[in-house]
């Protein structure tokens, strides 16, 4: 994030006083924490909220100052994300795998989840469907002054729906096995 969306955050202007970021974030955190607030985002809403405090009240004389300062700043930022990122995986390598697999950042690693399999089976059988019934019905009904629909292809279109759809159970049939293997373990 950058210093005007930490602000956002926190529901301040870029001018505001150091006792102006302290009472935001109280009020902020009260309102979010997920003690208090049951809602699903209250969590990810407090950490956000408690990063731009800590960024704002560690940069706040460097952010009124020169470039020079801001971009020193906002360097030592980005060390201290990266030193935490280095600490949470630290702590997820301390936890039991199981657990781990049931984290936000280890389920952000799925390339293919079940929705979009299952949209892909359902155009590749749509395009399958509308390929077969499109010939039947140019067969059927025939455009005056134009030859009857290629057989080609329609033979190429058929493949490349049947091979869509091959591809597509295949990778439902691996997610399925996948997600027993996970729940077994």
């Amino acid at each position: 994030m950058t210093p005007d969306e930490y602000y956002k955050v926190l529901g301040l202007p870029f001018n505001s006083t150091m006792d102006e970021i302290k009472r935001a974030y109280r009020n902020k955190a009260r309102l979010y924490h997920p003690d208090v607030n049951p809602s699903p985002e209250a969590e990810e809403l407090f950490i956000k909220t408690t990063e731009a405090y800590e960024f704002l009240i560690n940069n706040h004389d460097k952010l009124k100052s020169d470039e020079e300062s801001f971009d020193e700043a906002m360097e030592e930022w980005r060390k201290y994300r990266q030193t935490r990122a280095q600490r949470r995986a630290a702590a997820y390598a301390r936890t039991s795998y199981k657990k781990f697999r049931n984290t936000k950042l280890y389920k952000t690693t799925r390339i293919f989840d079940v929705t979009t399999i299952i949209f892909s089976l359902l155009i590749s059988i749509f395009v399958l469907v509308y390929t077969v019934l499109g010939y039947i019905y140019r067969l059927k009904h025939p455009i005056p002054g134009l030859e009857n629909p290629s057989v080609a292809t329609f033979i190429l279109l058929l493949l490349f729906a049947m091979v869509l759809f091959v591809v597509s159970f295949i990778y439902l049939k691996a997610y399925l096995e996948s997600s027993k293997k996970e729940k077994t373990s």
